[in-house]
């Protein structure tokens, strides 16, 4: 394994969360122009839809690399838990019907929250937990629930709508993943590489990736609502 210079953060890690962010905006701005501005666009399926998951799968798996980094995990848990709640009660008052039900932030959330229950078991626990957890979804996906009290684990009611939802069951299995990357390629909390490529807009927008999350959509919709008024000028 090829170490780099020794650094307070890992250039490679913000990198991925940066090509991460990317493909959300992309995912997000499709989505909002099909489902606000009625474009002919199937986000649902095909490419546009695997772009919403692929970038979903690598800031799972980068927040089980990262995890490591972190002294403060619960504080980190707890801190996106909350950002999640305020979420879905912003976008319940100005987009009613727009649930967002355990999405990526809460999902994150109790994810880093778990991670001191599995931070000491073995490489091979883990693949086998993480491993377990993805297959559990084939299971327990065809299992109906009276009501929607378990949604975070993977198990839903009838009546159950989210329009971004990541239950434990599958995703925190690419979680765990993420971690036995981290036990296996960062145990001395250095960059894999001999170069460093941290001063690139890739590399900023993965230092910033939360404060993105959280802005980019309200933008994306005032710059899609300007750009409707003047057209309509």
């Amino acid at each position: 394994m090829v170490h780099g210079v020794n650094q307070t953060r890992i250039w490679e890690i913000d990198f991925f969360r940066g090509i991460a962010i990317i493909l959300m905006v992309i995912f997000h701005l499709l989505y909002d122009l099909a489902v606000f501005y009625n474009f002919s666009i199937k986000y649902e399926t095909g490419l546009i839809y695997y772009t919403g998951k692929i970038a979903a799968s690598l800031f799972i798996i980068v927040a089980g690399i990262s995890c490591s980094f972190s002294k403060n995990n619960a504080i980190r848990g707890i801190k996106l838990i909350g950002l999640g709640m305020l979420i879905y009660i912003v976008t319940s008052v100005f987009v009613p019907g727009s649930n967002i039900i355990f999405g990526i932030l809460q999902f994150l959330g109790l994810s880093m929250l778990l991670y001191s229950l599995i931070n000491k078991l073995g490489l091979y626990q883990l693949f086998i937990l993480g491993t377990t957890v993805i297959i559990l979804n084939s299971f327990i996906s065809v299992i109906s629930m009276k009501n929607n009290w378990l949604a975070p684990i993977g198990l839903l009611g009838p009546q159950f709508s989210s329009v971004d939802y990541y239950p434990i069951i599958p995703w925190f299995g690419l979680f765990i993943y993420g971690v036995i990357f981290s036990k296996l390629f960062y145990r001395e909390k250095r960059s894999l590489f001999k170069f460093d490529l941290s001063n690139n807009l890739l590399g900023l927008l993965g230092r910033y990736s939360l404060l993105i999350y959280l802005l980019h959509q309200p933008i994306i919709l005032l710059i899609l609502f300007l750009i409707d008024i003047l057209i309509k000028l």
